[in-house]
């Protein structure tokens, strides 16, 4: 099947292209929500038009196959591959099987409107996803582009950064950018906080502001502790850093998280880049609740808790690219996550007791790799003076799987 897809303009029909009108006019199948089948003249194109269904993705292929074997166009908004349907198709049908026709997108014009390089930019799409991907982006002096979910979506994005201390950020709303009705309002979040009355086609510019008791968070890896609500089963700040320096993330690929306790191994693999993944595992409902929640609050909703035992959850889990066992792990369990990794699948584990640091070891003796015992000492009052107080030393194994199969241990 092949599929050409075009972008509209917020001008509608008359903006449109002769090409582009032409393919069009051409189809036999037009597809595309209403409002864009509707700005295509009754006679201007095919007589079959088609609205998306919903929920989309599973009802997505058996759309198209009723199109198979007819010239099919998608009608979209602007840029079809900015948070737009070009994306799915793409991944449905192959990218050979689809071709974009944009127009100038959202962002763009949005950039255009108040002189924003494109370079010093964050686009954000909370368009059928969870307004709290816009956490992880939030620093003094970042600018962010948010793709609006409908008229709600800038008063509760005005709620969200007063919530976490950005109440003084400038946010400009653009509505129906391109259009003969295109709007312009511009407020601080605070002041905009729980605004309803916003054009139901709109994106959101924000010039982040912090309140001077807001303590940025960064994007590095090694959060601050007290970042995370837990109840003492924490991977601490400076042992985080050293696995996810070993754990090395990479875009796109999956983390296991086993025995997550508070996530934040999880939490802080996801917020390196959007397109890392992380499925975090307790066997603790409490912990799983603490986990989202954790995920919510540090910008990375998307990440997968799962209330079940780890040495079970292994064997029907989707194949990771890099595992944490935490705590506790026995040898057993370590072989199975070893030979569950692709080449080049990292593998880090942490012990604080002497009969885990015996798992470690065996694991270092089969798949080699590197071992290592960190210590960390913190200055503290003592009496009238300071001095070093020593925190329980953890033992560090990590390993990266070479191509072949490697030692059974």
């Amino acid at each position: 099947m092949r599929l050409d897809v075009v972008g509209v303009p917020a001008g509608g029909w008359s903006e449109l292209g002769e090409a582009a009108r032409s393919l069009i006019a051409a189809a036999e199948v037009l597809i595309g929500g209403r409002r864009h089948l509707d700005l295509v003249p009754a006679d201007a194109g095919p007589a079959e038009r088609l609205t998306w269904p919903s929920p989309l993705r599973p009802a997505l292929p058996g759309l198209l196959d009723d199109c198979a074997g007819r010239r099919t166009v998608v009608l979209a908004s602007g840029d079809p591959l900015v948070s737009g349907i070009g994306s799915t198709l793409i991944e449905v049908l192959g990218v050979d099987a689809v071709r974009i026709h944009p127009s100038v997108s959202s962002v763009a014009l949005g950039c255009a409107r108040l002189g924003w390089a494109s370079e010093t930019v964050r686009v954000v799409s909370v368009v059928g996803r969870d307004l709290d991907l816009v956490r992880r982006h939030l620093a003094p002096g970042q600018r962010l582009v948010v793709l609006s979910s409908g008229a709600e979506t800038p008063g509760a994005l005005a709620t969200l950064l007063v919530g976490a201390g950005y109440g003084p950020s400038v946010l400009t709303v653009l509505g129906d950018l391109g259009a003969a009705a295109e709007s312009w309002s511009q407020t601080t979040a605070a002041d905009a906080a729980g605004l309803v009355d916003a054009p139901a086609l709109n994106l959101v510019a924000v010039e982040c502001r912090a309140e001077p008791s807001t303590r940025p968070l960064g994007s590095g890896s090694g959060l601050p502790d007290d970042a995370y609500d837990h109840d003492g089963q924490l991977t601490k700040r400076d042992l985080r850093a050293s696995a996810l320096s070993r754990l090395a993330p990479v875009p796109g690929e999956l983390l296991w998280d086993l025995g997550a306790g508070a996530g934040s191994i999880a939490i802080e693999w996801a917020r390196t880049d959007p397109r890392c993944r992380a499925i975090a595992i307790d066997r603790t409902p409490d912990r799983a609740a603490r986990i989202t929640a954790n995920a919510a609050r540090l910008g990375v909703p998307g990440i997968q808790v799962i209330t079940a035992d780890v040495t079970e959850s292994v064997d029907w889990l989707p194949r990771p690219d890099a595992i944490f066992v935490g705590g506790g792990a026995d040898l057993d369990l370590i072989r199975r996550c070893w030979h569950l990794l692709p080449a080049g699948g990292r593998l880090v584990g942490h012990a604080v007791t002497v009969e885990t640091e015996q798992v470690l070891l065996e694991a270092w003796r089969g798949f080699g790799g590197e071992l290592v015992r960190i210590g960390v000492e913190r200055l503290e009052p003592l009496g009238g003076f300071h001095g070093w107080k020593s925190a329980r030393a953890v033992v560090q194994w990590s390993a990266v799987r070479g191509a072949d199969p490697g030692s059974s241990a």
